[in-house]
């Protein structure tokens, strides 16, 4: 952040609490925000499943900090990488991020920065207790946070990581997708408990006949006795002479629970942007479609993703000065799409003898130890030559050639 922009930070957060408004951030240093509330998940296991795919595929991808093209390091990337705040690993802050961001439809994250604009510290806070509003002089995005003293507290956008659904028209925050699915999961969840109370109910239901007419206290005797000769007895009934008993047939078909299932996968699926094969609905697929099922979900679910995430990294953790000089935040989503053996085999072999990369680059890939030397050359096959090479130097491997030796 430029200094005029902290300095004007400043004189709003006067302005604020000149108004009347609480705007000390200091009793805030070292305190363990709210944590994020995770109940809703627990109502429907097609959503938790599709929450906890990406929210832990999103932790798991590599992060580094580059200087065009290269890996390099400063104190964003050390924090972000290694020790968000002391609570929390990395792992642990993006995927609670995300989850939040699934869950909610927002997440968020306070960056609170050293004496020289540096960020020290990243927090979560719990998306029920933010909301974004504008500024109404200089018409910039701030965001309103409801401390647990109940005061009321202010964080300039720039100081404030927000990933989100998409938004409505003129909106500022995230629509929540577990909303959005709230009739699908009420009509799943009624035909479930539907489902469950035939299936207990369809073994014990009974039609007794008695020859004659029964009053009521011998009535109640007979099925009582019935009941506890059923229990007794395991279920083995036995028809007395002037008594018929017939099993109340039910109408309970397992297949609609299946294509009930079938449709809530479908519309979590739809709502997440995510393919509906990847949520244990393996019908139809092979083993050899896995390769092209894995890229559908990079390219048309993590994509979009991941690139909210990096942009939000770059333009709130790196200073301008570092950004012209060449520094970005990325996520490497190539772990997913290299494949099975066989095919990582032919793309490197393609890839290095066409000068495409490095043997080095192939180790690293495969978390070998680079060799260094001609590993780290680019050769070109000729077979093979280092790229530098005079091509007046290569030895020709046809008949005749000029280097050929007799």
């Amino acid at each position: 952040m430029k200094f005029f922009q902290r300095v004007k930070n400043t004189l709003f957060g006067a302005y604020m609490a000149w108004k009347g408004v609480n705007y000390d951030f200091s009793s805030w240093m070292g305190k363990t925000f709210w944590g994020i509330d995770n109940s809703t998940l627990a109502t429907n296991e097609t959503i938790f499943s599709v929450v906890t795919r990406l929210s832990n595929t999103m932790a798991t991808l590599p992060l580094k900090l580059y200087k065009n093209y290269e890996v390099a390091h400063n104190g964003a990337s050390d924090l972000l990488i290694n020790s968000p705040n002391p609570n929390m690993t990395s792992f642990e802050f993006i995927r609670n991020l995300e989850t939040s961001r699934n869950e909610k439809g927002d997440g968020y994250a306070v960056i609170e920065r050293g004496i020289r604009s540096q960020p020290e510290k990243l927090t979560q806070i719990n998306p029920d207790y933010v909301v974004p509003v504008f500024e109404n002089n200089t018409k910039e995005l701030w965001y309103e946070v409801t401390g647990e003293d109940g005061n009321r507290y202010y964080f300039h956008n720039m100081d404030m990581l927000h990933v989100k659904h998409i938004v409505g028209s003129g909106g500022l925050k995230g629509i929540n997708p577990i909303k959005v699915l709230s009739n699908a999961t009420e009509f799943d969840k009624a035909v479930r408990e539907f489902s469950l109370k035939e299936m207990q109910s369809a073994p014990n239901s009974f039609i007794l006949k008695y020859a004659a007419n029964v009053d009521t206290e011998k009535r109640q005797r007979v099925i009582d006795d019935f009941k506890r000769f059923y229990k007794d007895n395991g279920g083995i009934l036995f028809q007395e002479p002037g008594v018929e008993i017939d099993e109340l047939e039910r109408k309970y078909v397992a297949a609609d629970t299946f294509t009930t299932e079938r449709i809530t996968r479908s519309r979590v699926a739809n709502v997440y942007n995510m393919p509906v094969t990847m949520l244990n609905d393996t019908e139809g697929q092979s083993y050899s479609s896995n390769e092209q099922l894995m890229r559908m979900f990079v390219d048309l679910t993590l994509m979009p993703i991941v690139r909210q995430y990096e942009q939000e990294f770059n333009r709130k953790l790196l200073i301008p000065a570092e950004r012209k000089a060449g520094f970005y935040f990325k996520f490497s989503v190539g772990a997913l799409l290299r494949g099975d053996m066989a095919a990582r085999t032919a793309f490197y072999n393609m890839m290095i003898r066409s000068a495409g990369m490095k043997p080095d680059e192939a180790r690293r890939l495969e978390d070998l130890p680079p060799v260094g030397g001609n590993a780290d050359k680019l050769w070109i096959s000729g077979d093979l030559y280092p790229i530098d090479m005079d091509p007046k130097d290569r030895k020709s491997s046809s008949k005749g050639g000029a280097n050929n030796e007799d």
